[in-house]
């Protein structure tokens, strides 16, 4: 199987007002391809990977927990574990892929406990950019360390959409959170994935937060370590630039960030990098 697009969908995209027009633009790229413009070679593969940020936040208040984020970054005790695995893996998880059977889909729900789809390690205190000079504990929060590429090539070689909750495991059982775009960056390296398009509830990257028509159609990695170092790049964008620098350094050919899509948008940014959103590139 030529390797497939991998598209990362953030939370806060799930339970917006676009996510019909993606989950039909994924149905048609897996059916026919193309888009409106029939860019895209017929039947192309797709693999699916959600975060679900807002929700879990959302429940974690409803619940009297105090959400502790660092750099962008969850920290993890063992109460926002069991809410990671109520919304990633269930709430959604279903909706995303209902959203996708009702344009036509074959969604397949997975988490990184399905024979081990995310292999991961807890990863160690570290130091992260916007969390002090200190390294950081962030708790049950994983490295991927590995990815079952036989199981989700398999459903996605047959017309199938792997949709994959953004939790890791272990082979002793054990889980943990894993911020999206990091398994999304893994997959689309491990697989091979012809673009990686990391869908978010921002149109592009953008020199002025506030102002669209301010968006940056091309950037490479080091205009992207800059635009960090000088603040024009801040809060959840900085690990989503991170971890996209790391996959392009380990293979990932292009990675497209795109938000805020009507119909067609997201074939056409994969097939017209630059054309929509922000495309990374080395």
């Amino acid at each position: 199987m030529s390797g497939p697009v991998t598209i990362k969908v953030g939370g806060e995209v799930v339970q917006g007002p676009h996510m019909a027009a993606i989950a039909a633009d994924i149905a048609e790229m897996v059916k026919a391809g193309g888009g409106s413009g029939g860019q895209s070679p017929p039947g192309t593969p797709v693999v699916v990977v959600h975060g679900g940020g807002p929700q879990a936040t959302d429940l974690q208040k409803r619940l009297g927990q105090t959400p502790t984020i660092i750099g962008g970054r969850r920290v993890t005790d063992e109460g926002t574990l069991e809410v990671m695995k109520m919304i990633v893996a269930g709430k959604v998880n279903v909706d995303l892929c209902s959203a996708l059977v009702a344009a036509g889909a074959k969604p397949v729900g997975l988490h990184g406990a399905s024979s081990l789809t995310v292999r991961a390690v807890r990863r160690p205190p570290k130091v992260v950019t916007g969390g002090g000079p200190d390294p950081v504990d962030f708790g049950f929060v994983g490295d991927v360390v590995g990815v079952n590429a036989e199981l989700v090539e398999l459903l996605a070689s047959r017309g199938y959409v792997p949709v994959v909750a953004c939790l890791g495991a272990d082979e002793k059982g054990a889980v943990y959170n894993i911020n999206a775009d990091a398994v999304a960056n893994q997959l689309a390296i491990r697989l091979d994935a012809r673009a990686l398009v990391l869908v978010t509830d921002v149109p592009a990257v953008l020199r002025d937060v506030n102002d669209p028509s301010s968006r940056i159609g091309r950037m490479t990695v080091a205009e992207g370590k800059r635009a960090i170092e000088e603040g024009v790049v801040t809060k959840g964008m900085i690990p989503k630039l991170e971890e996209s620098f790391a996959s392009i350094a380990e293979g990932v050919r292009a990675v497209h960030i795109v938000g805020k899509l009507s119909r067609g948008d997201l074939a056409r940014a994969v097939a017209e990098p630059g054309s929509v959103g922000t495309v990374l590139v080395p």
